[in-house]
């Protein structure tokens, strides 16, 4: 699964637009007090987290794109 097809299966399931932020694929405006989110660290590893009070906390580091967008789907339909 990629960013693209991981927007599309949270779209289908119902979850809320502010819940998240995908990089490149799905950053709501205006942003969110709190979401979780999937970005490419600078290293080229994958990062899920939240972000909360203005802070982004890194829960997991993922060596590709498909395992970050997995453990976001997990994260966000149980």
């Amino acid at each position: 699964m990629d960013r693209r097809e991981l927007r599309a299966a949270l779209d289908a399931a119902g979850v809320a637009d502010g819940y998240y932020r995908i990089e490149g694929v799905h950053e709501p405006a205006p942003t969110p007090t709190d979401f979780l989110f999937l970005r490419r660290a600078p290293d080229g590893a994958w990062e899920t987290g939240a972000y909360e009070r203005g802070t982004y906390e890194v829960i997991a580091r993922h060596p590709s794109e498909s395992a970050g967008c997995a453990h976001l789907l997990r994260l966000l339909v149980p």
